[in-house]
């Protein structure tokens, strides 16, 4: 058979098969090489990104706010979209309610860099309003593929928007705070109150840090001893 004839045959093989339904080829990946190239990366689903204009946020944002931390953390924390200094800069948390939340990442004995922070929606709502159901529908697979790139052992949802859209539930954060959730196979979800909430209400800040212990303990840190 020649090389014109081997072409050809398979072409109409492939074409046989699209017929009857099948539209993908099995394929075997070889070892652990193969199954790394096959994996997701933060880089990738940036670019996947690119420009954004899925949804009507995109008119009035300055910056897309993707994602910051390690691409390898165990722990990431999910809030529901950007505030006004976090469309400035094009990073997530750094206003008020940010530096809460790094408060509340030190007192756990890490660092920003050591975790991952992301929000559902990628440009912010206008007057900081909640993320409507079609701005979070657009997001929504960004941030699912985000979460697939880093696998973390546990995902902290910060409010009920961020809780709501990982587990699939239209129960508020009041009832959901407190106790694990599956996510996936093997990702735990500790949903507990958002930073800006503990702001207009700090005598909630013990049950956040109630909530923090519990996903201390399952990712096996050490509780920081106080200081005299």
């Amino acid at each position: 058979m020649g090389y014109k004839d081997l072409i050809d045959s398979t072409k109409n093989y492939l074409l046989y098969l699209k017929e009857i339904g099948i539209e993908e080829l099995p394929y075997k990946g070889r070892g652990k090489t193969a199954e790394k190239q096959e994996l997701l990366s933060l880089e990738a689903v940036r670019k996947e990104l690119g420009n954004c204009k899925r949804c009507k946020l995109h008119g009035q944002r300055t910056n897309i706010v993707f994602g910051c931390g390690s691409p390898d953390a165990s722990l990431v924390f999910v809030g529901e979209g950007p505030g006004e200094d976090e469309d400035i800069q094009g990073e997530p948390f750094v206003g008020r309610a940010g530096q809460l939340l790094t408060r509340i990442i030190e007192a756990m004995g890490l660092k920003r860099e050591d975790v991952y922070i992301c929000n559902v929606v990628k440009c912010r709502p206008p007057g900081n309003r909640n993320p409507e159901p079609d701005e979070i529908s657009a997001c929504r697979p960004f941030l699912e593929k985000q979460l697939s790139a880093i696998r973390p052992k546990v995902i902290v949802a910060l409010g009920t928007h961020a809780a709501q859209t990982l587990l699939n539930t239209a129960e508020k954060i009041t009832s959901l705070r407190g106790r694990f959730y599956r996510y996936g196979n093997d990702i735990q979800i500790m949903p507990t109150f958002h930073p800006s909430y503990l702001l207009r209400n700090e005598g909630k800040k013990k049950d956040v840090w109630e909530d923090m212990k519990l996903v201390m303990k399952e990712l096996g840190l050490e509780f920081p001893r106080r200081t005299e």
